[in-house]
């Protein structure tokens, strides 16, 4: 009767889109932010002090959308039956549940809602996993000399080892995962650090509404060893004194628009929490109900929720890290939402020869940018398992974190830069920025570089020669031809591990033809991976990646 009397009264109001996408769940979007309790002109009212700080410190404005939803307007719909789950300040949303379809036709009447869409179940499985991350997994076998053990190569392509010898390792930085869950990270060995010393900053199930993230899907818990593991010998990730946040985000047992109403709620509890990044290896374009799904047209930066929601992280300073999707040997091929985001780092896969992974999808976006930003190891990728030995496993879901990771260290080491400025330094120092393309972007990049702590000069060739390496990847021998433009002394050629052990030098002193070749023989001892050839010319050098069989 209540709810009769109620609609009756509300009929004059003009009704507005109703779009059905998938059970029980619903999207309602409100008209304005009118009357609002809170104003932005005090924002500590709304916003954590570290949330207020990272606005400052890189001169972003308070603006209206950084203004929670309109509380009347909640408990409206409270009054009415409905069952809020959670709300976007930024996109101005709710999302609520209720079974009364009658219900909502009479909400679609209300003045201050704008559109609803129906958009997910509300199941609470938690045993199947859909994200950026193929299943397939292998134990490893062996030992590494190496403390970053089995991680040592998917470290140290991306020369993050330098970052981590200055002293940058994530101190005083904070990152938040939106994934899957985090099984077991309270009990698996590769976290022991991060409890021990308070980095584990809290947790929230935005799926479930309560803290527990411990028993649900093991995607995210694979996500954090790749930058918080601390077992020397065995993994070390690329942000191992970082704090954390763990928010669950995705519902394992469908696919649903859903997914990304809590992914929303997740980035601005992130932004609320003052971190600094948001690692997310989640992409979404297909969907159970196919009404929900999202086309090639709307990877532009501007149509998907989500998207929407990223691009706004990044203009409240956030560092937003995506992994560019497992789709490019799929029919549909091309990066995922939030991944065309214009203000997101979107990362693509390569395998332990820097070379681009199969699956990993590609861009570019519909308008027509360059995606993937960056790629990193997302092939064979070290990983904390399940039960608690090191595994390996494949997706741009483990190329993303490892990005994050380091991007957090280089930040901690910028601390002055705003999170576009780390953003482009990143870029400037992949091996391929002159020449991106749409499998890997601008390529792969070189922390050390990036930091100006290495004098890495990647892919880019001398004034003095041109360079002829072969084979690559080698196995035996190794020839470098050097093409002599100017009168040089002495050619000195150096191989080093990725560690920075020089294996190797050869030497030309006064070389009298226009044309030298260098020949390193012997080489069949070395373990397989990334090494650096380094040349050195008169005053000026030469570095290379190159890749051992």
């Amino acid at each position: 009767m209540q709810k009769f009397l109620l609609f009756s009264l509300l009929l004059f109001l003009p009704s507005l889109l109703f779009s059905q996408v998938a059970p029980d769940n619903y999207r309602i979007f409100f008209t304005d932010k009118n009357n609002s309790e809170y104003s932005i002109e005090q924002p500590e009212a709304f916003l954590s002090t570290k949330a207020i700080q990272r606005r400052l410190k890189q001169n972003i404005p308070i603006l209206e959308n950084d203004l929670p939803v309109n509380t009347s307007y909640l408990d409206s719909l409270k009054k009415l039956g409905l069952t809020i789950k959670n709300t976007s300040k930024w996109l101005n949303t709710a999302l609520v549940y209720t079974t009364d379809a009658e219900l909502m036709d009479t909400i679609s009447q209300l003045n201050f809602i704008k559109s609803n869409q129906k958009i997910g179940p509300n199941p609470k499985y938690r045993n199947k996993k859909k994200s950026n991350c193929p299943a397939k997994e292998h134990p490893l076998k062996g030992d590494s000399i190496f403390d970053y053990g089995f991680g040592t190569t998917q470290i140290s392509m991306l020369n993050g080892h330098t970052l981590h010898r200055n002293g940058n390792m994530g101190q005083n930085m904070i990152i938040a995962i939106l994934d899957a869950g985090f099984y077991n990270v309270d009990i698996l060995p590769a976290f022991d650090s991060l409890w021990s010393n308070n980095q584990i900053i809290g947790t929230y199930d935005f799926v479930d509404g309560d803290t527990v993230v411990f028993d649900a899907s093991s995607h995210g818990m694979k996500v954090l060893s790749v930058m918080g593991a601390n077992l020397p010998g065995e993994l070390i990730g690329t942000a191992p004194k970082a704090s954390y946040w763990l928010l669950r985000t995705e519902q394992t047992a469908s696919e649903y628009s859903i997914e990304e109403d809590h992914w929303v709620a997740a980035a601005e509890f992130a932004d609320s929490a003052g971190a600094d990044i948001i690692n997310t290896s989640l992409g979404y374009f297909e969907f159970d109900d196919p009404v929900l799904n999202y086309t090639y047209e709307d990877m532009d930066g501007k149509s998907a929720f989500i998207t929407k929601a990223a691009d706004i992280a990044a203009s409240k300073g956030m560092l937003v890290v995506v992994s560019a999707g497992n789709q490019g040997d799929d029919p549909w091929k091309y990066i995922t939402a939030p991944a065309d985001g214009d203000s997101v780092l979107t990362v693509g896969s390569v395998n332990q020869y820097a070379e681009y992974s199969y699956f990993s999808s590609i861009g570019p976006t519909f308008d027509g940018r360059i995606k993937p930003n960056v790629a990193a190891m997302g092939y064979q990728t070290a990983i904390q398992g399940i039960d608690g030995a090191i595994t390996f496993s494949n997706g741009t879901s483990f190329s993303a974190p490892l990005i994050s990771g380091l991007a957090a260290c280089l930040w901690q080491h910028f601390s002055d830069l705003n999170n576009m400025e780390i953003m482009r330094m990143i870029e400037e120092s992949a091996h391929q920025y002159s020449f991106p393309d749409y499998y890997t972007g601008y390529g792969i990049p070189d922390f050390g570089k990036a930091a100006n702590l290495t004098q890495t000069n990647i892919n880019t060739l001398s004034e003095n020669a041109l360079l002829n390496i072969f084979p690559n990847p080698f196995n035996d021998n190794l020839t470098i031809e050097i093409n002599i433009k100017e009168d040089i002394q002495k050619i000195q050629i150096e191989l080093f591990n990725i560690t920075g052990q020089k294996i190797k030098q050869l030497n030309i002193i006064d070389p009298t033809q226009d044309k030298a070749t260098l020949i390193l023989n012997n080489l069949n001892e070395l373990p397989s991976g990334i090494y650096l050839l380094k040349i050195k010319m008169g005053n000026q050098y030469l570095t290379k990646k190159i890749s051992k069989l």
